[in-house]
């Protein structure tokens, strides 16, 4: 249960003052030996723990899973196999999964989507990071806009889609080759651009690295970056943004 629906069952009078004495005394975080999960991140930051799937034993993963499914009903794993979510949707049927973003999840309820994000890349080699941003923010609660295919290549691309950027609270900018697409955005719009650059490119590249570069260096002003193929920190940011957008109007 969550903080309001303990306080509301309270105030209906079904659950006794004790059982409510009894949840807010809890600790903070279930030990689990291996791993220590933070049952009460999303009072304090709005958002519940999200779990990091790549490199977890299968039996630590299963676990944090189903705990974390039994406490809140949903729950949302980054950068998963196949294997992963096939060992998982044996015990949570209502699991789905996205191969192209890595995503699984499962969720309580359809989401009001509120707000506008506009997730944009530079190619298509660029969507699977892309799209791991989008679905966190709806994941989150976001309504997402998704602009694909609009880099510096064919400026003309972009403007023809500049209305629907501009109209967002906040833009993702996902980029790979040299990642000029965030400082381009960056001159467009008057909202907040979240440069993400990728280790989509040829051997200057360097993984990533000239994209990171590029996009720390602009002389655009509003751009902020995260690491590498980080879509999830990217869509976790500007879902932040983007409520801030809607608490504002």
């Amino acid at each position: 249960m969550e903080t309001r629906e303990v306080l509301e069952r309270l105030k209906s009078g079904t659950i006794s003052i004790e059982e409510a004495e009894r949840f807010f005394k809890r600790s903070p975080y279930e030990e689990l030996g291996y791993a220590k999960l933070d049952t009460h991140r999303e009072i304090r930051s709005g958002f519940p723990e999200v779990v990091f799937c790549s490199g977890k034993a299968d039996e630590h993963l299963l676990e944090i899973f189903l705990k974390l499914y039994e406490q809140n009903g949903e729950v949302l794993g980054t950068r998963a196999s196949k294997h992963q979510y096939q060992m998982i949707q044996k015990k949570i049927p209502g699991l789905v999964y996205s191969p192209i973003s890595k995503i699984m999840k499962i969720e309580k309820v359809e989401k009001e989507k509120v707000g506008r994000i506009a997730v944009c890349t530079a190619g298509t080699a660029d969507i699977p990071v892309a799209e791991e941003a989008a679905e966190t923010a709806e994941y989150f609660g976001s309504y997402v806009e998704r602009i694909y295919d609009i880099g510096v290549s064919g400026l003309h691309r972009l403007l023809s889609k500049l209305d629907q950027i501009q109209a967002a609270n906040c833009v993702v900018a996902v980029a790979g080759m040299e990642g000029a697409l965030a400082s381009v955005l960056g001159g467009l719009v008057e909202r907040p651009v979240i440069a993400v650059p990728t280790s989509v490119g040829y051997g200057a590249n360097l993984n990533g690295l000239s994209a990171l570069l590029t996009m720390i260096n602009s002389c655009a002003n509003g751009i902020s970056v995260v690491n590498i193929d980080n879509g999830y920190g990217a869509g976790y940011v500007a879902t932040q943004i983007n409520r801030l957008g809607v608490s504002q109007k």
